[in-house]
């Protein structure tokens, strides 16, 4: 079976322990969002694609009126997940709405260019900010309310490259801002002259 990106995230989120399809899409919104996404829509179809595959299986794991399937990888899964790993990697798709704005600016609204540098240089500000929270609190998870399970070495390496990334791209657009600002006053004509 080809594994679609949202089976690769499955497998990968499985091959630390079993989860439901919940806890699954909850993970990836608190860890993968940064730079994958998943919605319930593609995660659910897709668990029944990787079960039917065989590279999964499904416990129910239900309480009270609550459904709750609970699955975890097969040793077919877990050598579907290896292999994958042991590719090259298949997809760098970068999608920046603030790139594509300042990329269309100059046809449609020229003088928001410099405006747009800087919309996008505080987002990528407060992610950096908000990535550096959650390695101050991986950092001091073993406090006085006692040992916590750190992640793996993978993740805190992509942990750091978000926010290194993120504070390059900031700086990057506030650079960028800085020359179209001069751009645009050596564009505007001296007063009164043409």
């Amino acid at each position: 079976m080809e594994l679609s990106a949202t089976g690769k995230v499955i497998l990968g989120m499985l091959a630390a322990r079993p989860r439901s399809g919940y806890e699954i899409k909850q993970l990836i919104d608190k860890t993968a969002r940064f730079f994958w996404t998943a919605s319930y829509g593609q995660i659910y179809p897709e668990l029944k694609k990787l079960e039917k595959a065989e590279l999964i299986t499904g416990d129910d794991s239900s309480t009270g009126a609550r459904q709750r399937t609970t699955f975890k990888l097969t040793p077919a899964g877990r050598r579907a997940a290896r292999e994958w790993i042991a590719g090259p990697p298949e997809v760098l798709e970068m999608r920046d709405e603030g790139l594509l704005e300042l990329f269309f600016a100059g046809s449609i609204e020229p003088s928001r260019a410099a405006e747009i540098a800087r919309e996008r240089a505080a987002i990528s500000r407060r992610k950096a900010a908000e990535l550096r929270a959650i390695w101050e609190a991986v950092d001091q998870a073993d406090g006085p309310e006692g040992p916590h399970t750190e992640p793996d070495i993978g993740s805190l390496t992509v942990l750091r490259y978000g926010i290194e990334a993120s504070e390059w791209t900031a700086e990057w657009f506030e650079r960028a801002a800085e020359d179209l600002e001069r751009v645009k006053a050596r564009a505007v004509p001296a007063a009164g002259g043409r």
